[in-house]
């Protein structure tokens, strides 16, 4: 499969001055898909505009005809799955079924603990993920009808989340649901997307983020190979899991696709030969860690993507 460039668009601009320019932009320069974050706040960013995610999706998907969205990640921080379902199925139905859901078991910043709960051990981070996950797939795959009638809805009691006789009907566009890309560096994030996700999500080897390219790109070579394990050990095909890599802005500074489109080809070209099927770039942000050059950003799509094909 053909590596697809995807881009990050922060909910960081007015919708009325440059948030639907942008998000129209990235389907006119032909990105496969177009992300955000799904956090309350993120970083530098506390004090600067932020919107919300699920908003600011329905708005893109209202803008837009073909690109596909999603989040890049949604996390159980502040999320619930009974909630969050009803919301995907109607952003689902907004876009005409261009819905990817990016998600993760959330890190331990300013969403952690802004509900006022304490910042959960990792141990009850990744089985309240767990839970999450497998709840949400029921919510979305089984609650639904497009008869819109005989369903009986989704009733389970777990440790951390409950539902009772939730329905979501009409249920999503996509069948059976929209698609689940699941962050995950440690194997049992990733029996996760092994079991439930479309896709599987990394930014890399956080080990290696101190290192060099080479070190870089040992790390993400290590993790395609504890996912393939992973994908045999649970009985999936492994290469019918798509794997994506968002560039974080946290690999080693020797490594920069947004450097320039010869770098951009270089770095991709590394990607897909480790087997990944979609890269994530980070729409430029002037005084930002996401700070480029917003010409060469352009480039790269128009001249860069279609030499790594050639």
């Amino acid at each position: 499969m053909p590596l697809r460039l995807s881009t990050v668009i922060l909910p960081v601009h007015r919708w009325a001055e440059d948030g639907r320019r942008i998000w129209r932009q990235a389907e006119e320069l032909g990105f496969h898909a177009a992300y955000t974050y799904d956090h309350l706040t993120w970083r530098g960013f506390r004090d600067r505009t932020w919107f919300g995610a699920i908003p600011t999706l329905t708005a893109a998907a209202a803008a837009t005809e073909r690109i596909r969205l999603g989040t890049l990640v949604t996390s159980p921080n502040f999320r619930h799955p009974v909630t969050l379902a009803k919301e995907l199925i109607t952003l689902d139905d907004v876009s005409g079924g261009r819905v990817t859901l990016g998600i993760g078991s959330g890190g331990t910043g300013f969403d952690a603990t802004a509900l006022g709960h304490e910042v959960w051990p990792p141990r009850e981070r990744a089985d309240r993920f767990g839970e999450f996950v497998r709840l949400l797939d029921r919510l979305l795959s089984e609650s639904g009808t497009t008869s819109g009638v005989g369903t009986k809805g989704v009733s389970y009691q777990g440790e951390f989340y409950s539902a009772h006789e939730v329905r979501n009907i009409p249920g999503c566009v996509q069948h059976p649901r929209l698609p689940f890309a699941v962050a995950a560096t440690g194997r049992r994030g990733m029996r996760l997307a092994a079991r439930h996700g479309q896709a599987w999500v990394t930014t890399g080897d956080p080990a290696t983020f101190d290192g060099t390219a080479a070190d870089f790109h040992g790390g993400l070579a290590r993790l395609t190979e504890q996912l393939d394990g992973v994908c045999e050990e649970t009985g999936r095909e492994p290469a019918g899991l798509g794997r994506v890599l968002l560039d974080s802005g946290q690999a080693p500074r020797d490594v920069s696709p947004l450097a320039s489109v010869a770098a951009f080809v270089d770095y991709a070209g590394s990607v897909a030969e480790l087997g990944f099927t979609e890269l994530v770039l980070h729409w430029p942000i002037p005084d930002s860690v996401f700070a480029a050059d917003p010409d060469v950003f352009e480039r790269i799509v128009t001249e860069g993507l279609p030499q790594l094909a050639g």
